[in-house]
């Protein structure tokens, strides 16, 4: 389905052809009739989507139709780099609009203060904003928010596994009840089913595939002991030119300084992000992995969601991580927007079970590949499969790189 077929605004229409923008994608298909016909929506759908263009084409031909100077969009995301990434592609959105968007999030160095009070009180149409920072501001009471017609949550799941659930609803508590209210979510635990419905009035609920990794991700693996994931990580990358963006998750703060510094000895161009970096210097960060400038970048989980960093070749799960879930939002890190990519992962002894509890989400068996030789033999693959009624039946023993017998 092509973006033409919606009736969106011609101007829109134009901005995202000059995007690059063509097919609609599954999500996008599925909610922007809806949301353009005033619906309430509860939507679920993986990273790398395009839940952004579902939500805010149509909350644009909204507005677009409406041309006042309103304040009448409010859009809460969990991070600050969601936060910058949703707004950026609004202004692209909107190029040839005369609509306009502000972003309101912590971390800046206080400067940024005065320009979101004055986005929040006169000016601006739509805002994107974090919870906490966005409650600092409700908290001096001069917000107005008596004329807001949309509200988003985005990353849903994602607030209310960091906390966010009292900050929410206190939002909420300022934003009239005759709006349209647009719920996406990468997950559909019960926690949101019941958060939904409490906000949502008659939704139309919509699904895609959220548990799998898109199509054009090769996934693999090799079984490793810990003192082998670096030397792999060099064995994968060294001589490989065409490998010039490079993505790694770490488990930890302190694993990813300690994986920054051995790549470094190797002669990699290489950096970190975590939360211990002031917001300033993440950005030069991203901006410097988005640019090519930096081929690797070694992450924790603060990027497996909500930031939009084209042509990734690979990625690479240093740590197997602690929810299955959490495996999809970080490979949807490549594969994007149709494009092809390599998803590897490094599983030690102790990360065995975890790894079978995504192979069992995701519905397949993930290639095991063997260690290089050179770098000596990894673990034997130990997993314990589960009989009919979930008992154990002994364990599924095999080397790393071979399948199990039959």
């Amino acid at each position: 389905m092509t973006f033409d077929e919606f009736g969106l605004n011609e101007k829109i229409l134009e901005a995202i052809s000059y995007m690059g923008y063509e097919k609609a994608s599954e999500i996008q298909e599925l909610t922007i009739p809806a949301i353009l016909d005033g619906h309430d929506i509860l939507a679920c759908a993986q990273t790398g989507t395009g839940k952004t263009a579902a939500f805010m084409l149509p909350i644009l031909d909204h507005l677009a139709a409406a041309d006042n100077h309103d304040l009448s969009t409010l859009v809460v995301v969990p991070t600050r780099e969601l936060a910058i990434q949703i707004n950026q592609q609004i202004q692209g959105f909107a190029y040839f609009l005369n609509i306009n968007s502000v972003t309101v999030y912590g971390g800046r160095d206080g400067s940024d203060w005065d320009a979101e009070s004055k986005a929040l009180t006169k000016g601006t149409n739509i805002i994107v904003a974090t919870p906490g920072k966005l409650i600092s501001h409700l908290n001096l009471g001069y917000v107005q928010f008596d004329k807001i017609k949309h509200l988003v949550l985005d990353e849903a799941d994602r607030m209310l596994d960091i906390g966010f659930y009292d900050d929410l609803m206190r939002i909420l508590s300022y934003v009239p009840d005759n709006r349209q209210t647009l719920m996406f979510s990468a997950t559909m635990p019960q926690k949101i089913r019941e958060l939904a419905s409490k906000i949502l009035k008659n939704p139309v609920e919509f699904s895609t595939a959220v548990s799998k990794p898109a199509e054009g991700v090769l996934q693999a693996a090799y079984v490793v002991h810990e003192n082998q994931k670096i030397p792999v990580i060099n064995s994968l990358i060294s001589n490989k030119p065409d490998l010039d963006s490079i993505l790694v998750f770490s488990s930890t703060k302190r694993k990813v300084t300690e994986i920054v510094k051995s790549l470094k000895r190797a002669g990699n161009s290489v950096e970190g992000i975590s939360s211990d970096l002031e917001q300033k210097e993440r950005e030069d960060v991203l901006m410097r992995f988005r640019s090519r400038r930096t081929r690797v970048l070694v992450a924790t989980d603060v990027l497996s969601r909500g930031i939009d960093i084209k042509d990734i070749n690979l990625i690479i799960n240093f740590d197997v991580p602690g929810s299955a879930e959490d495996y999809v939002h970080r490979v949807g890190r490549t594969a994007r927007a149709d494009k092809t990519g390599i998803a590897i992962s490094f599983i030690n002894e102790q990360d065995m079970e975890k790894f079978d509890r995504i192979e069992k989400l995701i519905e397949m068996e993930v290639l095991k590949i063997p260690v290089p030789p050179e770098l000596g033999e990894g673990p034997v693959y130990k997993v314990r499969p589960q009989r009919r009624g979930g008992r154990p039946q002994g364990k599924r023993n095999f080397s790393s790189g071979r399948n199990p017998k039959q």
